[in-house]
């Protein structure tokens, strides 16, 4: 599975572009603020339908321009006797619904485009998920899970439609000063059933995850120390259900559900040398921090082929500058036993990528944008 063609109309800051992309290794170069960064979003949005870096899509709207436009074709099946192409289409027009077409026809529903062309980014702000809190953390869970498995994906946007509701309601509560609790009930059940499924699909699959992840970070530090990821949820404790109802009272004054899989974490853990798990964000050097969310990427793709059976796309943002020669050095090593399919690779300095990449045994392409 590759991307072939992009074409990008008021996305960002490209006015009018084209591209033929290569089956493996694409080196998009240029000066800095060029949009080499934007080129990788076009990306990373047609295959996820929503941009990796701004949380609206209206913003990555030209400036001045009424809408953007992507379109790109994909190969499915690129080792098969039929290989598939499909035309992606997205547009998004100012105060407009966003469009999503497979081969000229819409998605009944986005979540369908979910997972079709797996997708994994990894860039220079990524230690955000290290340093930031928890819902930096969940997000990046949620979007390998999205990406992986449907059932999930639905069961989430669900809990999600349900918690927004029932938060609408806490405040209703509030301004009236008083609680409807068999209101509150049609709510609650369903919100703490799909909290359940949720809590379940996260806790088995950071079990899966470990292993991965564990081998991706001993390879990249030469196995200098041990890393642990520690799932916690109020919804493991066997009481949850009757401590979110008691808590009711509660939420009302807050006007918001104050217990629930959306307050979930993913606790980042290091060995500090003497057998003790203590958290990487307050011990961990800033290598050890670089290279605990490289691992995590990493573990990504491969739960992503694993699952889906083809290679992700694998997007690297800047990580030349961002990285060491010896992480560097380990990553171009799977780069030419082919670890990955194809990838794009943003620099500021071609003559440092071609260096670096020179040899590479991969067929490898440059873009140079900017110019």
């Amino acid at each position: 599975m590759y991307l072939e063609k992009l074409s990008l109309t008021n996305f960002k800051n490209y006015e009018d572009a084209r591209y033929s992309f290569g089956k493996q290794v694409n080196v998009i170069v240029g000066p800095n603020g060029s949009g080499k960064t934007n080129l990788l979003d076009a990306v990373y949005f047609l295959a996820l339908s929503k941009s990796a870096f701004q949380n609206q899509d209206a913003f990555s709207i030209l400036h001045d321009a009424d809408y953007f436009m992507l379109d790109g074709i994909f190969e499915e099946h690129e080792y098969s006797n039929h290989p598939a192409r499909v035309q992606i289409t997205i547009s998004v027009q100012r105060g407009q619904r966003k469009v999503l077409m497979a081969d000229k026809k819409p998605y009944e529903r986005f979540s369908e485009h979910i997972g079709r062309f797996p997708v994994v980014l990894i860039a220079p702000n990524d230690t955000d998920l290290v340093r930031e809190h928890s819902e930096e953390r969940r997000q990046f869970f949620d979007g390998v899970l999205s990406q992986m498995d449907a059932e999930y994906l639905q069961n989430y946007l669900m809990y999600q439609q349900i918690l927004k509701q029932r938060n609408s309601l806490l405040k209703l509560f509030a301004d009236r000063n008083q609680v409807d609790n068999d209101m509150l009930d049609t709510y609650d059940y369903p919100l703490l059933d799909l909290g359940q499924k949720i809590h379940d699909r996260r806790k088995k699959f950071v079990e899966e995850f470990m292993p991965g992840f564990r081998e991706h970070y001993a390879y990249l530090s030469d196995g200098r120390e041990e890393v642990f990821i520690v799932y916690e949820s109020e919804v493991s404790n066997p009481g949850f259900a009757e401590e979110f109802r008691h808590f009711r009272r509660r939420d009302t004054v807050l006007q918001r559900t104050t217990m629930g899989v959306h307050k979930d974490d993913y606790v980042f853990l290091i060995d500090n040398g003497s057998g003790q798990q203590v958290p990487l964000k307050k011990f961990g050097s800033q290598g050890q921090q670089k290279t605990f969310v490289i691992a995590l990427k990493l573990a990504q793709f491969d739960s992503l082929e694993a699952e889906k059976g083809v290679k992700p796309i694998l997007l690297l943002d800047d990580i030349f500058d961002k990285l060491d020669d010896r992480r560097i050095s380990k990553l171009i090593q799977q780069m030419d036993e082919g670890a990955f399919g194809q990838i794009f690779i943003t620099d500021a300095r071609p003559e440092r990528t071609r260096e670096l990449l020179n040899t590479v045994q991969a067929d490898v392409r440059f873009f140079e944008i900017g110019q």
